[in-house]
């Protein structure tokens, strides 16, 4: 029988790690950004559709994996 494999500590802080960083880099890319451009990404709904998409992708993305072989 296979053993199940359990998402530990490790996985769970290195994939916040990255969040924490792909975050923090997008407002570093937005706060070089000129003033008009500023607005449209602060002022429109261009980051609901950016959080929409990342949402539906990455939930399509775990849909679609397949538990490795034993």
């Amino acid at each position: 029988m296979a053993e199940e494999r359990r998402i530990g500590m490790r996985e769970v802080l290195l994939v916040a790690g990255i969040a924490v960083a792909i975050v923090l880099g997008l407002q570093l890319v937005t706060y070089v950004l000129p003033g008009d451009a500023q607005r449209l990404v602060l002022d429109s709904p261009l980051l609901i559709g950016i959080l929409v998409v990342g949402t539906v992708g990455l939930l399509w993305w775990i849909s679609r994996r397949h538990p490795p072989e034993a």
